[in-house]
Order: structure tokens, then sequence, then C-alpha cells
């Protein structure tokens, strides 16, 4: 069968709602005033690799649990304005919902309403199954609805990848996720040494490749059994929030890997998109397209020796 998605996005749909704080942690106080105020818009994790990978070309599906309520009005709204296909199951507990905390160096704490989900909760299987069959990659957030879906998505024959974000290497939650994907991202914010995770991540599973993204410091790839270190690239403006960095780095690398590049140009492509996302603003929905993700990619790579020279 014919592919006609490049990426299926499956789970990570939601509302946060961004407040910016003096510091974090936050100083006790009876109130505080904040600037420059209060937003809630759509965009969680799985809305964020949406965006970046339609941003990018590439054509791109996403299915979640969504409820008829006003949140998942601005989630249908975000897809709608953005020309993305999007599968809405319908959400009894109601929409995904966050408070973000966010400070003026861009770090945040994310404080997410457990309400808005149910341990019963799964995606429809022959629904998982009709849009894998002809989807050349799912990219699988680590929300509970989606661990069902792996075997589906294992047994179409696309690839998959999925991002564990802070985990700790012993948390079992995440073992599902980890050990059924082919391209693993994570955070080391979590780990003193992520070097060993890595390598349990690809002995235990399946991956081909693991990236370990550490923020100002860049990013750590492990490929072919070799450990590499990715510099941070460079923001093209002051950095504001760090939220949705990891996400764009995940589509762009994804960007490259559909294209068949190799693994270190992939993780290129992620530093520089993680940080251009790093320049907007959290109550704001942008991500870089592929001419200037092609062009300041270029601009890090050593020019190619001239035949003769």
């Amino acid at each position: 069968m014919t592919a006609e998605i490049d990426v299926l996005v499956l789970g990570g749909a939601g509302v946060d709602t961004i407040v910016h704080v003096p510091e974090l942690p936050v100083p006790f106080a009876d109130s505080h005033m904040i600037r420059p105020g209060i937003v809630t818009r759509a965009g969680q994790s799985g809305d964020f690799v949406a965006l970046a990978a339609h941003a990018l070309g590439l054509r791109t599906h996403h299915i979640d649990l969504i409820g008829d309520d006003h949140e998942g009005d601005l989630v249908r709204a975000l897809h709608h304005d953005h020309g993305i296909a999007l599968t809405a199951v319908p959400q009894p507990c109601g929409t995904k919902r966050a408070v973000n905390l966010v400070a003026p160096d861009g770090r945040r704490l994310s404080l997410y309403d457990a309400t808005r989900w149910a341990d019963t909760d799964r995606l429809p299987e022959e629904t998982v199954r009709e849009l894998a069959a002809v989807s050349r990659h799912a990219h699988v957030v680590i929300t509970q609805p989606c661990a069902g879906a792996l075997p589906v998505l294992r047994a179409s024959g696309a690839t998959i990848s999925t991002d564990l974000h802070d985990w700790d290497g012993a948390n079992p939650y995440h073992e599902p996720f980890a050990l059924a994907a082919d391209l693993v991202f994570l955070s080391s914010a979590a780990l003193a040494d992520p070097e060993p995770v890595m390598r349990a991540i690809t002995e235990r599973g399946r991956a081909r490749a693991v990236v370990a993204t550490a923020g100002a410091e860049g990013a750590y790839l492990l490929a072919d059994g070799e450990l590499s270190h990715v510099p941070a690239a460079k923001p093209p403006a002051p950095v504001v929030d760090s939220n949705g960095a990891g996400d764009a780095f995940a589509a762009a690398f994804l960007y490259g890997w559909l294209r068949g590049e190799p693994a270190d140009r992939c993780a290129r492509y992620g530093a520089v998109a993680g940080a251009y996302a790093c320049t907007v603003p959290s109550t704001e929905v942008s991500s870089i397209g592929r001419a200037e993700l092609d062009a300041r990619v270029a601009d890090l790579e050593p020019p190619l020796p001239v035949s003769g020279a």
C-alpha cells in the first residue's frame, strides 16, 4: 500500500496555560504580578511534533483522545489552522491540560491535570491499524493510551520513534516505549551519565539510534554502537522559553531520518530546530521551516574538499 503519511503522531494533544513567574522555584508570597500575562493556548508534546514536522514539509497526521470541551475546540482549531490532519477520538474525561510556569531564563515547570485521563483509555486499534498501514513512520508520545498501540504499529511495518522525556532509566512505565522504538529520544536531565541508559536501550530493545538531549550542552547520539557529542546550535534570537524544544529536535531529526541522512546529520538538524524553538515565546506556536533549517545546518558543516585541490 502506498504511503500517504510521512509521520503519524500518536498522543500528546492538549492545552497549556502559560504563567510567567519571576524565578523558579517560585518565591513564596501572597501574590505575584504576572507580566506579560497569563495565556491559554493549544499545544502539548504531540501537537508540537506534528506542527514541527508539518512545517518541514512532512505529510503529518495526528491522532489522540480529545474531549468535547473548550480545550478540545482549541486543539481542533490549531490543527485546522495549520492544515494538519487530526483524528480526534472522543475523550469523556476531557482534553488534556496543564499549567506551565515559565521563568525569565526560559526554564519551565509543568503541572499536568491528572483528572483528564483514565487507566482504561485506549486508542481504537482498528483506527490505528488503518492509519499505520499508510504511514512511513509513527512518533509515539508516552501517554498511557499510546502504549496499547505499540504492537499494532510494530505489525504495520512502519518505523517508530518516541520521546522518554526526563526518564531516570529505572521507571518501568517508560520501558515499553523505549524497547519498541527504532529511534529513541530522551532528556539527560535526570541522568548523571546518560550513556549506560542509552546503551541499555539499544541492547534490550530494537533502537537503531538513541539521542539524549542536554539543553545548552547540546546532545549525545548513540548510533552504530558509537557515542558522540552533538554541540548545541546557536539560537537565532534571545532564548525566551524551552517549551517544545525537545519536540522540535525530534521532528527535525525525523526530517533527516526519513530522507536517508546519516544519524549525525539528523542530530544537527535537531540541534538547530531545538535552538530555534527556544526563541519562540511560550504564548505562541511557531516552527522552523525547511529552507531555514537546511541553510542553518549547512552553515554548521565544514565545506566539502574541492576535487584536485
